[in-house]
């Protein structure tokens, strides 16, 4: 069968999967800036009466520079 892959998880994991395959057979410029492609930041916001409230980060983003701290 072709699609054996269906009897032990969804597609979106098989995607995943063959994403990751991918990125790692890259070189190594290539794959870093692929690898900086596919993060994601999830967040969420609580609408009530047609008011948007605060966005929740559920999955935060990584900064790129570490920041710095100030001296006390």
């Amino acid at each position: 069968m072709s699609a054996t892959w269906r009897a032990h998880f969804s597609f979106n994991k098989y995607s995943q999967i063959c994403a990751r395959a991918l990125r790692q057979s890259l070189k190594e410029g290539e794959r870093v800036q692929a690898e900086k492609r596919g993060l994601t930041a999830l967040r969420y916001q609580q609408w009530s009466n047609g008011q948007g409230g605060e966005q929740v980060y559920l999955n935060p983003p990584v900064d790129e520079a570490p920041k710095k701290s100030a001296a006390v």
